[in-house]
């Protein structure tokens, strides 16, 4: 065995209580947001029989990210970021609620869903900035790169489950059931927080305004490996993102009906999953950058076959190829991005990137929709697996410190003391494996 694998512990952040707590919250969160997601798209749909209405609906998602983000993440670094997440997800919860009782009443219509989905955007803006920069306070600094591949691996179980339960609750007793649980799980979310210690952070606080929300926007421009991977990821699922679609594969296309299509919508989340646990038990990976680009091409590629596919077990495997190239970018670009962000700074880099992820859902479904209403769903989907792999060639030719980031290279040296941190231990275990091969 070498040194490296003799060394890496898997479970490192695990084994520390606020690590745990925040972990299964995060779990039930992640399942009640592709619970309600699947939900949602399938009832839009049912009502409407309208591609242009699933694009509208991602309008009305994207809409509150694209204003409000920022602001978010400036929030997170100036109050405690604990009670902002809770707070959000009090008002994501009440929305849960509201899209139940409407809907057992039968009283339920496009409009109601679009403004819940506005409501959600914007209280999704101030609980992500918030739930992510808690992540360095609530393990040791050794256990923080293995904390952030563990987050995602837990995020993707929830991910999983999300869509499969959506569709065997509509297919049973119809999308009120699915609405419930979603209240529910957020519930149980906001309960683990009042369970978690985080640790002291030594670290100055800036009012929110302008020039805090601006200091972060620069910080990210300056750092163009953080940035590329942030640009990658957005125009990549901005073209190659099908989420939307799923619907009229399901039920025009590949006629498989709503278990179908609860299938299919977890597909790429298995895909995803199963690939998370394998990047928790091996070692990180050292070519960062290179393993982005590589992912990214092989996104465009399982896109591009899912679109053509009449095949419902071919179709499966497609989005699921999908989901495994899409955790493995997740995971390089989490990575590059919180090893060299410093803590003062990180509700705001967090804001950025998560308006960068939101334009690219959002806008994908958007894209999608407006696409496929123009032409076909196929030619959609397709056409859109080919842009992908365009904006791969142009990020990778103009931002190449993206492509030669290698895991413990520092950005800046003054960027994060992880930064520095994680550079030490990688040189450490490069020379106990020089060593362990010289013998």
């Amino acid at each position: 065995m070498s040194a490296e694998s003799a060394r890496h512990d898997p479970w490192m952040a695990l084994r520390q209580p606020n690590f745990r707590y925040i972990s299964v919250g995060r779990l039930a969160s992640a399942m009640a947001a592709t619970l309600l997601q699947a939900t949602i798209f399938w009832q839009i749909y049912n009502i409407s029989k309208s591609e242009y209405q699933l694009a509208l609906l991602g309008v009305a998602q994207f809409l509150p990210s694209l204003g409000l983000s920022l602001v978010g993440g400036a929030v997170a670094d100036r109050y405690d970021r604990r009670v902002v997440s809770i707070a959000a997800q009090l008002v994501m919860a009440a929305c849960g609620a509201v899209l139940f009782l409407s809907t057992a009443d039968g009283d339920v219509s496009t409009f109601w869903i679009y403004a819940t989905a506005l409501v959600l955007g914007v209280a999704g803006a101030f609980e992500w900035p918030a739930r992510s920069a808690l992540l360095p306070v609530l393990v040791t600094r050794e256990a923080f790169p293995n904390a952030i591949t563990v987050s995602s691996t837990v995020q993707q179980l929830g991910f999983v489950t999300g869509p499969a339960i959506a569709g065997f609750a509509i297919a049973f007793k119809g999308p009120e059931l699915s609405y419930l649980i979603y209240t529910g799980l957020f519930a149980f979310s906001i309960l683990t927080f009042f369970f978690i210690r985080p640790l002291p952070l030594d670290a100055p606080k800036r009012a929110v305004s302008i020039a805090a929300i601006q200091e972060g926007v620069r910080f990210v421009w300056s750092r163009k490996a953080i940035l590329g991977a942030m640009t990658l990821d957005m125009f990549a699922v901005i073209f190659g993102g099908a989420a939307a679609l799923l619907p009229v594969y399901a039920a025009d296309i590949l006629e498989v009906g709503d278990f179908g299509y609860g299938l299919l919508a977890a597909s790429l989340d298995a895909g995803a999953f199963i690939t998370s646990i394998a990047l928790v038990v091996f070692p990180p990976i050292r070519n960062t950058g290179r393993a982005l680009t590589i992912t990214v091409a092989f996104y465009g590629l399982a896109t591009i076959a899912f679109g053509l596919s009449r095949s419902f077990p071919l179709s499966l495997a497609a989005y699921a190829l999908i989901g495994v190239a899409d955790q493995v970018s997740v995971v390089c670009r989490q990575t590059i991005i919180q090893l060299n962000t410093p803590d003062e700074l990180r509700g705001r880099v967090t804001s950025v990137n998560m308006l960068f992820i939101g334009a690219s859902n959002r806008l994908g479904a958007v894209e999608s929709g407006v696409v496929a209403g123009l032409t076909n769903a196929t030619f959609a989907v397709v056409s859109g697996g080919i842009g992908c792999l365009a904006v791969l060639g142009i990020v990778s030719r103009t931002m190449p410190d993206l492509r030669r980031y290698r895991l413990g290279d520092s950005i800046d040296s003054t960027a994060s003391p992880l930064a520095e941190q994680v550079a030490e231990a990688v040189e450490t275990e490069e020379a106990l494996g020089t060593a362990t091969s010289a013998t």
